[in-house]
């Protein structure tokens, strides 16, 4: 069903990339960690993967099958990356004691 020539495979193949892109928040919200988000996103497609040649009984053969999901894991992990560092990277407050007025 994936392809460019169909309007079900188009909306399929976005379907996919707003997918990664809602990953990426996930890997924000549960992972926290910039390192850990390729390893995730790369299990996370393989047990898909997985899914999908247990329901369909074969081995994914198609091109286009094989790029979406290259480009999906790519950007969740690029994305997911992203979003961690830039919380990991904050600026740690030194001063956070109460004042006390004297």
């Amino acid at each position: 069903i994936l392809g460019f020539s169909t309007p079900p495979g188009r909306l399929s193949m976005m379907a996919f990339i707003l997918n990664a892109l809602t990953c990426a928040l996930g890997l924000l919200y549960f992972i926290r960690r910039g390192k850990q988000c390729l390893d995730f996103t790369v299990t996370v497609h393989f047990f898909h993967l997985l899914g999908c040649w247990i329901y369909n009984s074969r081995f994914p053969s198609t091109l286009t099958w094989w790029l979406v999901h290259v480009v999906c894991t790519a950007l969740m992990a690029a994305i997911g990356e992203y979003l961690c560092m830039r919380i990991e990277l904050r600026e740690i407050p030194l001063n956070s004691a109460p004042k006390s007025s004297v």
